[in-house]
């Protein structure tokens, strides 16, 4: 597992296809498949307008926008059009009366042409400039590049609200997902590890939804630090209710993105297909208590699909809450247990987690052979030079030597002739 983010260099992109208008001649024709060879596919593919820092046509924009409408997000049929034909052509087809494009059954076509009929690309966009936010298209200059490692079923685009660029905060991000009904631990380890990620400039990805997702969200604004909600709505919509607030502090402090236009509502499916773009968008994934059947777990399956880290904080073994968690752990998942850890696995060459170390004792600053004669030293009772010298294997004049330092350093006292170890008021001896 590679565990890096996959932006690729050079800007190539899978295309979004032929881009402009249907042809007069072939408007003027009834419509039929639009087949070309796979050379011609091809090249479509090197140039048909998924240009790295340039802006789409106004009308491969609508187009786009008004696909979210028509087809689920991540639809894997209806992304293969789109990096053959184009944006435009595709819609065009859907709107027009001719037999289906390729693969898609005449019921699946239907469906989709029945969708088409409502979809106003025009009308979403004015709405979410309303709003104050944008739709961002594959190839543009806010694009998070490491979206393409999904293939077909990358987001056709990606309705936004906030001021920062998705771009820009996706380049250093982490996802953090878990249980709805997690426990008190788990939303402190979510709120602790958010905030320090976040006061490490890291941005911190998550769904917006109930447990892990909004205690993730309140730990990096907590201290100031960039989050991304990605919705399995449109933008403007409150879901859950209770995070209305969360919600609305995302928009402003952070960033809210989502692949269906503005109005639409959240089905069970979507949140799955969600779960994609949060694997894909950042370069590791948290997992913070998961049930078996948690809906985290389909996060964590796709971020190692896309070659991303996946990390799992553990929690009680007795807890079902962290079964998904542990079983995570079983395989390619790694421990961690704070930022730093997470930082070390995802971040730079060098960007090591500080060395852990249990406590220091007294014990710690001998040397070997005073060492060796305090180990010698017998538990209770006292004992003499001589013998403790035998017991530990150090010539008698050394051992007495060591002795005297071992009473300076307070760990033994001595009664006459005879020595023996200083104890605490626990009982145990200083060492």
């Amino acid at each position: 597992m590679t565990g890096r983010a996959g932006r690729r260099g050079g800007g190539s992109e899978p295309a979004a296809g032929g881009g402009g208008p249907v042809s007069g001649e072939r408007a003027s024709e009834e419509r039929v498949p639009i087949e070309r060879s796979e050379e011609e596919r091809t090249a479509g593919k090197r140039t048909a307008g998924d240009r790295t820092g340039g802006e789409r046509t106004a009308g491969d924009r609508v187009a786009r926008a008004a696909l979210t409408r028509i087809a689920e997000p991540g639809d894997e049929l209806v992304g293969s059009w789109l990096a053959a034909y184009g944006a435009e052509e595709v819609v065009a087809a859907l709107s027009g009366d001719g037999p289906p494009l390729d693969g898609a059954s005449e019921r699946r076509w239907a469906g989709l042409r029945l969708r088409a009929e409502g979809a106003r690309g025009e009308k979403d966009l004015a709405a979410i400039a309303s709003l104050g936010g944008r739709f961002i298209c594959p190839g543009e200059t806010e694009w998070p590049h490491q979206l393409d490692d999904l293939g077909v079923a990358r987001p056709f685009g990606l309705w936004v609200r906030g001021t920062p660029s998705l771009r820009f905060w996706a380049l250093r991000s982490v996802a953090v997902v878990g249980s709805r009904a997690c426990t008190e631990y788990g939303a402190h380890c979510a709120s602790v590890l958010a905030s320090g990620l976040a006061e490490r400039g890291w941005s911190v990805v998550s769904g917006a939804a109930y447990g892990i997702d909004g205690a993730a969200h309140r730990g990096a604004m907590a201290v100031r630090g960039p989050t991304i909600g990605v919705l399995a709505c449109g933008v403007d919509m409150t879901y859950p209710a209770g995070h209305g607030e969360l919600i609305r502090l995302l928009a402003e402090r952070g960033l809210l993105v989502a692949e269906l236009p503005p109005g639409d509502h959240p089905t069970r499916s979507r949140f799955v297909l969600r779960n994609r773009v949060i694997a894909a968008l950042s370069r590791g994934t948290v997992v913070i208590e998961a049930a078996l059947r948690s809906g985290a777990l389909v996060t964590a399956r796709r971020a190692l699909l896309l070659g991303r880290h996946l990390m799992g904080v553990p929690g009680p073994v007795t807890s079902g809450l962290s079964a998904g968690v542990h079983e995570l752990l079983r395989g390619e998942g790694t421990v961690i247990t704070d930022a730093a850890e997470v930082i070390e696995l995802v971040g730079l060459m060098g960007e090591l987690a500080p060395e852990r170390r249990g406590p220091a004792v007294p014990r710690d600053t001998l040397n070997p052979t005073a060492a060796r004669v305090l180990d010698a030293m017998p538990g209770h009772g006292t004992t003499e030079p001589a013998r403790l010298a035998r017991a530990a294997g150090v010539p008698a004049g050394l051992t007495l030597a060591r002795l005297h330092e071992l009473r300076a350093l307070g760990f033994v006292e001595r009664s006459g002739d005879h020595w023996y170890l200083v104890r605490t008021r626990n009982g145990h001896s200083i060492g």
